[in-house]
């Protein structure tokens, strides 16, 4: 009971016995169903939209084109409302869209009695097109004749460059560059590294749908950050937030690709128009793939210069990042990238940062788990062991020397390190994972084996908790006391699959004694009654919303000794809780029981003494904290057909305190696979002439499967973060972070080959090997 224990799962039972109710089980029988029609060029204005034969087909209700929708800008990224003018999220999204904008955009949509006849009068549309270049890349995009946005002219969305000067950031203006040099200066010449987009494969679709209930639109979604969205949705179907409710039931994973408003204003413009009648909108695999949100590829360069002492002296970094069509998080992914390269390891000299995001035409790029920090750790942590093996020493004491310490001073947030394990979490590595042994019995076994070799390498990150001072960053809970000392508990935080209902259920029963299994933590988020909260990201759930349950537990163990000392007549000095009973702290004397003292006071005919329990608080929260951990990769490479093969990943981290151990392995061993497929097999491929998505779908997309996921180990390194609720801080993001660049780095070690752009699938490695002259280049 309390927190540091492995209780199951809240949600189990009704997950395994199939109980859980997801969207579409809630979705009434006579909904009727929309399809959307998306474009078949990537860069273009529809010139006409022709829907007569359609509107003959049999169940179609009704038609809406990108010429019948309000001319209303809306956001789409799932942040709270930022009053700073300098952190607004761009408002550029139409509920249908006549500006097309990558291959798939969102131009009209049919609403039928099912979606087999939605299906077949969406083909009967015919569509005319004045087709433009696609703009693929940030190169081809930025500064382009052909504008994506009338708002941004030059398709650059938005930058962010600086230079670090002692301890504080300098922010100047750059301009776009794809050179090797940063700020133009040839003693900071970086190293390309190259990261694709890729997908989150959750296994629920997106899908939502919407109705209304007299003047009350009702939207059912599968959404992260429902009061974000409520707010969103308002805007675009132009209706009083008031008059929106959002409704999220279980949700089948997330991981920051629903955080996004994604088809919500469409379902429900569409239930406005047919007068409140039910719409749903229920993408298929393939719209999923394509209509929601990639992971942004990223063109990075990274400088780094050390002095003979092996400390670090100059750093320099110039990021290029795809946005897609739309800027749904605008730079905040890009800006939370460039600013880690000089938090992990933070350099005694120069110091300059360069970072643009670009609109362009491919799918939208939003948040995907470790918002932006997969992407450069890849880079960072590869070029570390680049320089380490140019100049001769072990990799892992060249990092010790370098790493952020306790007490670092967070130059952009302005926060100090007050916990931090990272060199624990190396050490502890470097033990299990056998390193000193291992590096020098697979270098022999090299020298002699030809196609098959073996290595080790390693990684580590640094990661934030929660977006604080850069965003608002509050929560709301309410706890209800039933009359049989049960509670009830809403939170506006949403369970993802992560189990955070579990641990806001253990904090809860850590301050007020009563057993998890009579904690009942609403799992559904209703925007009419749920306490507000931010939402589901940057692993803030435990840390931000943990705040919230504990401060909101505290005052309904304040409320609940008051009563007891009222109906006994007595003090409350030296009153507390143990075990579901109030007794003096001193003797242990039992006063009365929690649920005998709800009883009372719900029940009692006494006015003055009767009253229904509940507490409710907000938790602000103004502080931040860094996460920290580490990864050891043991593999073999066959070279001839550059195939991996992952013996062990050991997976270390420093969260803080541990909540939930059981549920903490989970997460781990769930981050360590997802990273995987980051690795060494996932990537969005697009037609170069046509912007056409080639594998959106998952047979061509390659996720791993059971068989390809290595043995795991997790090991936690518990420090006290004495800003988190229980001395917690992040862990649903962090172990995926460094992973790709730990198996890059094993591969290093292996071949000899460093390796600089993701995937390291076998073509990408035998291309390598050609290269590196491992393999024979058997072409004419």
């Amino acid at each position: 009971m309390g927190v540091g224990k492995s209780i199951n799962r809240v949600d189990a039972i009704e997950k395994v016995t199939g109980t859980a109710k997801y969207v579409e089980d809630m979705l009434p029988s006579n909904a009727l169903i929309a399809k959307v029609l998306h474009s078949t060029i990537a860069n273009g204005i529809v010139k006409s939209i022709n829907i007569e034969e359609a509107l003959k087909m049999p169940g179609v209700e009704t038609i809406l084109t990108c010429f019948d929708v309000p001319d209303v800008l809306y956001a789409t990224s799932g942040h709270p409302l930022s009053l700073d003018p300098n952190h607004p999220d761009v408002k550029d999204k139409l509920i249908l869209s006549k500006r097309v904008r990558y291959y798939g955009d969102d131009i009209a949509a049919v609403v039928a009695d099912n979606a087999l006849n939605a299906q077949k009068a969406l083909e009967k549309i015919v569509v005319e097109y004045e087709e433009y270049e696609p703009l693929l890349t940030p190169q081809a995009a930025i500064n382009n004749k052909i504008s994506l946005h009338e708002q941004c002219p030059s398709n650059e969305l938005s930058r962010m460059d600086f230079e670090i000067k002692d301890g504080e950031v300098d922010f100047y203006k750059g301009k776009f560059s794809d050179d090797p040099y940063i700020a133009g200066r040839e003693d900071l010449k970086g190293t390309y590294f190259s990261v694709p987009p890729v997908h989150a494969c959750h296994i629920e679709n997106n899908s939502c749908f919407a109705y209304m209930e007299g003047k009350k639109m009702i939207v059912v979604t599968c959404n992260q950050v429902p009061h974000t969205l409520r707010r969103n949705v308002a805007e675009a179907i132009e209706m009083p937030i008031g008059d929106v409710k959002i409704i999220k039931p279980y949700l089948g994973g997330g991981f920051g690709n629903k955080q996004d408003t994604m088809y919500e204003p469409v379902a429900a413009f569409l239930s406005k128009k047919l007068g409140g009648r039910c719409v749903a909108i229920l993408l298929t695999r393939e719209e999923t793939f394509v209509n929601t949100r990639t992971r942004h590829g990223m063109d990075i360069y990274a400088s780094v210069e050390v002095d003979e002492n092996g400390k670090i002296k100059r750093k320099g970094l110039k990021l290029n990042s795809n946005g897609g069509s739309y800027g749904t998080h605008r730079h905040s992914i890009t800006a939370y990238a460039v600013t880690n390269f000089f938090e992990l390891y933070p350099s005694g000299e120069i110091q300059i940062g360069e970072s643009s995001t670009a609109y362009t035409n491919l799918p939208s790029a939003g948040a995907l788990r470790g918002y932006g920090i997969p992407q450069i750790d890849f880079a960072m942590e590869s070029q570390m062991d680049d320089i380490a093996k140019e100049k001769g020493w072990d990799p892992i004491d060249f990092r010790k020397k370098n790493i952020m310490k306790l007490g670092f001073r967070d130059p952009f947030d302005k926060f100090y390190v007050k916990s931090n394990g990272l060199e624990e979490c190396i050490d502890k590595g470097r033990e299990l994972i056998d390193w000193d042994k291992k590096r020098k019995e697979y270098d022999q076994f090299n020298k002699t084996s030809k196609d098959i070799k073996k290595g080790v390498g390693m990684a580590i990150f640094c990661y934030k908790t929660g977006v604080y001072p850069i965003q608002l960053e509050n929560a709301a809970c309410r706890m209800v006391l039933n009359e049989d000392g049960s509670i009830q508990v809403q939170i506006g935080a949403t369970e993802l699959g992560q189990g955070s209902d579990t641990v806001f259920a253990q904090m809860a029963s850590e301050i007020l004694t009563i057993p998890e299994s009579k904690i009942h933590v609403i799992s559904t988020q209703d925007t009419d009654i749920t306490p507000y909260d931010s939402g589901a990201y940057a692993s803030r759930q435990s840390y931000v919303t943990g705040g919230a349950v504990k401060k909101t537990a505290l005052l309904m163990k304040e409320k609940i000794i008051g009563k007891a000392a009222a109906i006994a007549k007595i003090s409350i000095d030296d009153l507390t809780i143990e075990n579901e009973n109030i007794i003096i702290g001193k003797t242990k004397e039992i006063i009365n029981s929690i649920g005998n003292v709800a009883t009372l006071i719900n029940f009692i005919n006494d006015s003055s003494q009767t009253e229904h329990i509940t507490a409710e608080t907000t938790y602000t929260c103004l502080s931040n904290c860094f996460a920290f951990g580490a990864s050891f990769v043991d593999l073999e490479v066959d070279v001839p057909i550059g195939k991996i093969k992952i013996s062990k990943i050991i997976s270390l981290n420093d969260s803080g305190k541990i909540l939930n151990p059981q549920l903490a392995r989970g997460q781990v061993h769930g981050g360590v696979a997802m990273a995987v497929g980051y690795a060494i097999g996932e990537q969005l491929l697009f037609d170069s002439k046509t912007g056409k998505p080639l594998n959106n779908n998952l047979l061509d997309y390659k996720i791993p499967t059971s068989m390809d996921i290595p043995e795991m180990e997790s090991h936690f390194v518990e420090t006290y973060e004495p800003t988190g609720p229980y001395g917690n801080k992040a862990l649903g993001e962090p172990p995926l972070i460094p992973q790709a660049p730990a198996i890059r780095n094993a591969v290093l070690h292996a071949t000899g080959v460093s390796i600089y752009k993701l995937p390291m699938s076998p073509q990408n490695l035998v291309h390598e090997f050609i290269k590196a002259g491992l393999i024979e280049d058997g072409r004419e």
